[in-house]
């Protein structure tokens, strides 16, 4: 199958694609902050620029979508049509580069927390990701 959309438009809707403040990072934000736990958001200063920070815990959480980082057994991580060969060699690169990050954090000390798109994909689901997090992370 072919891309319906000119290289042109493909670009421009690839880039409205958002790196932070997505609607699974906003569900699971609400939940932890409302079990009173207070995090800081983008850790500029460390590998992989985590989502949520709570050096309190000294935990990082990375709230990953399913396609881009490639969440096996996930419906949600398809591999597109065309043009197989960039996709499947951008999803090696983001897998391997996800993995280097979590080992460098681990390695600083921190304890790295990965919560799927699809663990957040509606309200109740985001209480009971959201949930199930907060202990962890106060564990």
């Amino acid at each position: 199958m072919t891309d319906f959309l000119s290289p042109k438009e493909r670009s421009e809707r690839m880039a409205r694609i958002k790196r932070s403040n997505t609607r699974p990072e906003i569900a699971l934000r609400k939940v932890l902050h409302s079990l009173g736990l207070r995090y800081r958001l983008n850790g500029a200063g460390l590998s992989g620029k985590p989502d949520l920070v709570l050096p309190r815990y000294k935990a990082v959480v990375f709230v990953h979508g399913c396609f881009w980082h490639r969440h096996s057994n996930c419906s949600i991580a398809t591999t597109p049509k065309s043009n197989t060969e960039f996709w499947v060699e951008k999803f090696k690169k983001n897998v391997a580069r996800d993995y280097r990050v979590t080992e460098l954090l681990k390695a600083t000390g921190w304890r790295v927390f990965v919560i799927w798109e699809c663990e957040v994909g509606s309200a109740k689901k985001a209480k009971l990701t959201g949930e199930r997090l907060a202990k962890l992370i106060r564990s």
